[in-house]
């Protein structure tokens, strides 16, 4: 891959994603496979007169040594350094830039549950700490390819070959392939506006999604909670895009208010778990039963992690003809996979979509019917016969989507 390319993408993360200022912050969370990239936008938020930026590295290999062999009685400990490392991102209000590389085979063959534990134990101790800070900084995560990664979506691809193919689909379902992605993404980002504007009119209380793969599923919204697509603003008022690539329209739905059963239209790689063929069937809002043909208990879970993650947090409109469901590729990595069709998610709600979110607190937005939740995890639905009917407050019904797309 040109490193021309390359840098020209980095730049997009760092000024169109995280939209940087002088003088701020910046965290990097990295897998140690991407170190040359990581440090390569590293090296564009210096540029771009960053004061501080602070490398987060992980590793795969370890993470699944930890849940392997750590005593069950430490996983999931918060220790003293990651509690200050809360303390500092709430008063400082770095941005943070998420490099999304990670095998999904990573943790094959580990015990589901004990993942689960682990969790659910640091997010009752870490989300409490990050509270405080939401839609206050800027964030963004973005792709980067990795060799185990690329193996994984191209396995008869030489490793090199594998590499190659993976930048080539990340550079172009990110608008970036030929060098321009800053004003690509202004242009995208309008399209998004328009849609979500003519959503927003509309006034819906409730979504119905049928497809021929048996899913039957009527989700309640909130009178006045917004559909929002691309960009987003910070209570202080920065602009920025969280997510890179992205192609969806989505709102938070009413939470207690779901019905029905939905099929998952594409595998969901969760916690370097593959989990594959599986339905969740809703009740009162919760889901209450699921199956998978492969990953069941980690999709259980998912459900366990506090008593939010069972319920919907997002409902997301994407068109089953999307650019990156045109690449016919099976990326095996949520970021991409859910911008290729229509999408739910498990678990928290986005309290920034209610009207005049700032004079609330979070509590009292949770408690109009946003979800609240440690976690979020998006799984897909979008098939190429799937319906949406929206019902708007006076009764009318209103087709949103039809055979996979926009019906509008």
């Amino acid at each position: 891959m040109k490193k021309s390319l390359l840098k020209a993408y980095a730049e997009l993360i760092v000024m169109s994603g995280i939209a940087l200022q002088k003088g701020q912050d910046v965290i990097i969370q990295s897998n140690v496979a991407t170190e040359e990239f990581a440090a390569l936008v590293a090296a564009v938020c210096y540029k771009h007169g960053a004061k501080h930026v602070t490398m987060r590295w992980y590793s795969q290999l370890a993470e699944k040594s930890y849940y392997r062999f750590a005593k069950e009685k430490v996983l999931g400990d918060v220790l003293p350094f990651d509690i200050e490392f809360q303390k500092y991102c709430n008063d400082v209000l770095p941005c943070l830039i998420w490099i999304d590389s990670d095998d999904p085979d990573a943790l094959a063959g580990v015990d589901s549950a004990r993942v689960a534990l682990a969790k659910s134990r640091q997010m009752k101790t870490i989300w409490p700490l990050r509270e405080p800070r939401e839609n206050k900084y800027q964030w963004c995560i973005a792709g980067a390819a990795s060799p185990l990664w690329a193996k994984k979506v191209f396995p008869e691809l030489s490793k090199k070959q594998a590499m190659d193919k993976l930048w080539e689909a990340i550079l172009s379902t990110s608008r970036a392939s030929d060098g321009n992605g800053i004003a690509n993404w202004v242009s995208h980002d309008l399209d998004l506006k328009k849609r979500c504007a003519y959503l927003n009119n509309l006034n819906l209380r409730s979504l119905h999604y049928t497809s021929s793969n048996g899913t039957d599923l009527t989700v309640g919204l909130i009178p006045g909670v917004i559909f929002l697509g691309g960009g987003e603003k910070t209570l202080p008022g920065a602009f920025f895009q969280p997510n890179i690539p992205s192609e969806e329209c989505f709102t938070s739905p009413m939470k207690g208010v779901a019905e029905g059963i939905v099929y998952a239209a594409k595998p969901l790689a969760y916690q370097g778990v593959l989990i594959e063929d599986f339905s969740v069937r809703f009740h009162e809002g919760k889901a209450v039963e699921v199956h998978a043909k492969k990953g069941e208990e980690a999709l259980k879970g998912i459900l366990a992690i506090d008593e939010g993650s069972a319920y919907l947090g997002e409902c997301a409109l994407v068109p089953f003809d999307s650019p990156i469901n045109n690449t016919g590729i099976l990326f095996f990595n949520t970021l991409y996979d859910e911008n290729a069709c229509c999408h739910l998610a498990l678990g928290r709600g986005f309290t920034e979509l209610y009207p005049n979110f700032e004079k609330y607190s979070e509590e009292q937005l949770h408690g109009f019917g946003i979800n609240k939740s440690s976690s979020h995890v998006d799984f897909m639905i979008g098939s190429a016969d799937l319906s949406i009917v929206g019902t708007d407050a006076s009764g009318k019904q209103i087709p949103l989507f039809k055979n996979g797309n926009w019906a509008f």
